[in-house]
């Protein structure tokens, strides 16, 4: 069993990878991070560097939790990425992290994360970003 985490070097994936990182240890089990580039995209923002796929690692390793990266590529649809990769690590349970958006946002563009935590078969865990006071 593994514990899927979707990463993109933004707070919320950091967010994510942090919950992810606890579970994992709690859990006494191997994470999964996700870091998937759009389909064809030769740079994408979502695309962790080389350099900070290290540190993720080495944060995984300071945690004492067995980490590996997985960079598979999706086209449009990211959220059957997710439940692909969740069936094939065989995932206990899968983290994501939560923009905070407008109704009219998720309305007009959709949701990946919706989709994700509505067509999972095993617990999803969604993270916000802490609020600054």
């Amino acid at each position: 069993m593994t514990i899927l985490v979707g990463y993109v070097p933004t707070p919320e994936g950091e967010a994510a990878l942090t919950a992810g990182l606890e579970e994992a240890r709690l859990r006494s089990t191997g994470l999964v991070i996700l870091n998937s580039p759009r389909q064809g995209a030769t740079v994408d923002a979502a695309l962790a560097s080389d350099e900070e796929v290290e540190e993720l690692l080495g944060r995984a390793r300071a945690a004492g939790v067995e980490a590996t990266i997985r960079r598979s590529e999706h086209g449009a649809d990211l959220a059957e990425e997710f439940l692909r990769l969740a069936e094939e690590t065989e995932a206990s349970l899968v983290v994501i992290g939560l923009r905070r958006r407008s109704q009219v946002g998720k309305f007009i563009m959709g949701s990946h994360a919706q989709r994700i935590l509505l067509q999972m078969d095993r617990p999803v865990l969604a993270v916000k970003v802490p609020e600054k006071h």
